[in-house]
């Protein structure tokens, strides 16, 4: 009996000093979130909020749960910060509410169809998550709900490291994942991502913000500018699976190889549109894994703010929000409507391990796996 009352007082002391400590550093929030409500306990393991910043004033507000980054401060054109991501105010809203905001997505962004592929003669069989059929996202439950061991290294980094046990929803391999969140000093969320796994095993690890760079989570991003270095993308058939082709896009509603405005086309009588209600496919990039080319730009005429995006993947997903319908109230009880954010999701291919002809995403015990994905804002 005093072993558990002991234990209980020790917990109860620990969490009131962190509460002290994150109240402590939300007076510098300008997301105006406070720490101490991402304070929780999930699976023994504790849940916090991390604050980066830089020499700019920009902020980064990053919750071990789940690899979230849950606000996101940048200027725009007068200097005005805001929070250019969707979001929840609070931990248990996020543990309550199945949806992706902000998420890292593992095992593997995308669908695997039939939750199931064969690698080196084995057939290995997911947990179905989609439809009942399909395996999306890594499964149930995937990276978005598992608490990250969390290593805050300085002002601006973030070192989040997650184990996932051989067998995970189907997965072959022990894997170890670092997560790195680095806000720079030219205002870029630099995100890098390393793996390495006992068996061979397949791999796609993404970022998934929900991003209005414009500030006003009330507007749609219809009016705001995209532009994408790439000619083509992978379709998909009436179910929304990858048909294993790469087809050209040019003078379709799906060419971005100029500044074009969003809802310019979104709405056209095109089968691909109709899938997915908007945008939700994956363009294959024309940067050929060179992280210091172009992948993409979205501009907000409005605020003035821009992102440019860097990636070593082969692909980008982009994601018009289309699902959103106003049942998620966020930050500053803002309910997210259809259109009011767009997912830029830099990536390797949907259903890759079934695609021999797509590039592999099949990783070794003797590798390191490796992915970047740069968020740079500027203004103009």
């Amino acid at each position: 009996m005093l072993r558990l009352t002991l234990k209980k007082y020790l917990f109860i002391l620990s969490a009131s000093l962190l509460t002290i400590s994150c109240h402590q550093s939300t007076d510098k929030t300008l997301s105006g979130l406070n720490s101490a409500d991402f304070q929780q306990i999930k699976d023994d393991q504790e849940i916090r909020l991390f604050v980066l910043t830089n020499e700019n004033g920009a902020e980064a507000c990053i919750t071990n749960y789940g690899g979230r980054l849950v606000s996101l401060m940048m200027p725009d054109k007068d200097g005005k910060f805001e929070d250019i991501v969707c979001g929840f105010p609070t931990i248990d809203e996020y543990l309550n509410n199945r949806q992706n905001f902000g998420a890292t997505i593992g095992r593997y962004i995308g669908r695997i169809l039939n939750a199931t592929f064969t690698l080196d003669s084995i057939t290995y069989q997911l947990v179905p998550n989609t439809n009942g059929i399909h395996s999306a996202h890594g499964g149930t439950p995937g990276f978005a709900e598992k608490v990250w061991n969390a290593d805050q290294l300085n002002d601006s980094t973030l070192k989040l490291t997650l184990t996932s046990p051989d067998g995970e929803n189907g997965f072959p391999g022990n894997l170890t994942v670092d997560l790195i969140y680095k806000l720079t000093n030219d205002n870029a969320l630099d995100i890098s991502y390393y793996a390495t796994t006992d068996k061979p095993t397949v791999l796609n690890l993404s970022h998934h913000s929900f991003f209005n760079i414009s500030g006003d989570f009330h507007a749609d991003v219809e009016d705001q500018l995209l532009y994408i270095n790439s000619t083509s993308m992978t379709p998909y058939d009436s179910l929304k699976c990858v048909t294993g082709e790469i087809v050209n896009i040019e003078g379709t509603p799906f060419d971005f190889t100029s500044l074009k405005r969003i809802g310019d086309r979104i709405d056209e009588e095109n089968d691909q549109l109709k899938v997915t209600g908007g945008y939700d496919h994956n363009w294959v990039l024309d940067t050929n894994g060179d992280e210091s080319v172009l992948a993409a730009r979205l501009v907000d005429p409005k605020s003035g703010r821009t992102m440019d995006i860097y990636t070593n993947e082969p692909g980008l997903q982009v994601y018009t929000s289309n699902g959103l319908r106003g049942a998620l109230v966020g930050k500053d009880s803002i309910a997210y409507q259809k259109r009011t954010s767009v997912c830029l999701e830099t990536q390797h291919f949907p259903d890759s391990p079934n695609k021999p002809q797509f590039p592999s995403t099949v990783l070794r015990p003797e590798e390191t796996y490796y992915s970047r994905c740069i968020y740079k804002f500027g203004v103009e």
